[in-house]
């Protein structure tokens, strides 16, 4: 299974879903697969910007010794983002509505970052 295949079943599983990612620590997207009604939104720009803030955040994390990050949710008013670490160089990252379905939004990443990490 190809990555945008997984990108596009997370999408399409989790009500209110705008885009999916495979991203790099570098803020390069592997792969994304992004519905037509995201378009209006600038997820590129947010995403790169939240690649930085989980490098920090990995940093802080193994610094202070409380284990390592496998998950980030960054709440706004028009979009919920999530993190989910795939591997030390990957995560996914997921973009909902304001009114998305949250908790579904993080299952389905979780049950989803093994098999994007067995395609890596």
């Amino acid at each position: 299974m190809s990555f945008r295949a997984h990108l596009e079943s997370v999408v399409n599983q989790v009500d209110g879903a705008l885009a999916c990612s495979v991203m790099g620590f570098d803020g390069i997207s592997v792969e994304t697969y992004q519905k037509d009604d995201a378009a209006e939104l600038e997820l590129g720009g947010a995403w790169v910007e939240y690649a930085n803030l989980l490098t920090q955040l990995k940093n802080a994390a193994e610094v202070l010794k409380t284990g390592t990050v496998t998950e980030l949710s960054v709440n706004s008013d028009k979009v919920l983002t999530l993190i989910r670490m795939v591997s030390p160089e990957y995560f996914l990252i997921l973009a909902l509505r304001a009114e998305g379905n949250y908790g579904k939004g993080r299952y389905v990443l979780r049950v989803t970052a093994p098999k994007v990490r067995a395609e890596l």
